[in-house]
Formats: C-alpha cells, sequence, structure tokens
C-alpha cells in the first residue's frame, strides 16, 4: 500500500495563496517605485522641475508601499522576496521606455505604469478578502486611495490647455 503526504489543509492553502498573491504585489511595488525614480533622473524640458517633485514624491510613496508590503508578508509568516532581480522577473507591468527625455512622454509613461499597479492593487483587495484577510485587504485599499492621487496628478500634466 502506497502511503500519500498529507494534503495541505484549507488554512495553509489560504496562507500560500495569500503569500503568493503579497510577494507578486511586492514584486510589481519595487519595480514601480524604481521606474517613478527612471522617470525623476531622466526627465527634461519646460515642466521639468514640477515633474522632477512629482516623481519623486511618487517614488517616496511607492517605497511606503513597498514596506508595507514586506512588512505583512513577513508579519503572515513568510518571507518577503523583494530583490531587484526578482521583482524584474515577476513584475507584470510594462519595461520602462529608457530612451525617453521629455516630460509629456514621461507623464504618459508613468500613468500607464500608475494605472496598471493601481488596477492589480484594487484586484489584490478582492483576493484578500476571498481568502479571509481583511487586515491585507484594507492596507491595499489605502494604497488604492493614495494612487487614485498620484494617477489624477499625473494625469493633469498630460492635459494641455486648449
Amino acid at each position: 500500500m502506497t502511503k500519500h503526504a498529507p494534503s495541505a489543509s484549507p488554512e495553509r492553502d489560504k496562507q500560500d495563496g495569500l503569500l503568493t498573491l503579497l510577494n507578486q504585489r511586492l514584486a510589481e511595488a519595487v519595480d514601480l517605485q524604481m521606474k517613478m525614480k527612471q522617470a525623476h533622473w531622466n526627465v527634461k524640458g519646460a515642466n521639468f522641475m514640477g515633474l522632477h517633485q512629482l516623481f519623486d514624491s511618487i517614488a517616496e510613496a511607492v517605497a511606503a508601499y513597498v514596506d508595507q508590503i514586506a512588512e505583512r508578508i513577513v508579519q503572515l509568516g513568510g518571507v518577503a522576496e523583494g530583490t531587484v532581480r526578482v521583482s524584474a522577473a515577476r513584475s507584470k507591468l510594462a519595461d520602462y521606455p529608457l530612451v525617453i527625455s521629455a516630460g509629456l512622454a514621461h507623464v504618459e509613461a508613468v500613468g500607464k505604469a500608475l494605472a496598471t499597479f493601481r488596477h492589480e492593487v484594487r484586484n489584490t483587495v478582492d483576493e484578500a478578502e476571498e481568502l479571509d484577510d481583511v487586515e491585507t485587504a484594507d492596507l491595499f485599499i489605502g494604497m488604492s486611495r493614495s494612487l487614485d492621487k498620484w494617477v489624477w496628478f499625473v494625469e493633469a500634466h498630460a492635459h494641455v490647455p486648449g
């Protein structure tokens, strides 16, 4: 008679699913943070100072998301897998164009990255609720609110009065 390994408990399956989900968001948050720094470092043009400061402010906010996500992973008994290499391999965010310098081109690229991350964050709220983790859902609801603000600020630079 062959013995089978005991199956994981439903609670352990939920825990593993939650940790996988959180490490995925961590990868994207690290990636987003570096995209914001890329824009901050390389923006040029008439709106340089405003965009330079905006992109740096967003990078600081995203750095806080990185810490919050990583700390939540550890609180739940997992390992925060947040190296740049892991993040690059796992992130669902599109590559950031490296050859742009014009302010509006950065506004477009930053807006796209923020909107994609915000979409993933909102999905995480639903997925955390399905996994019965209201604390994680609440964490991501706060991030979603913050991302709404940043998307709005960036989109304001995309609209040229006419």
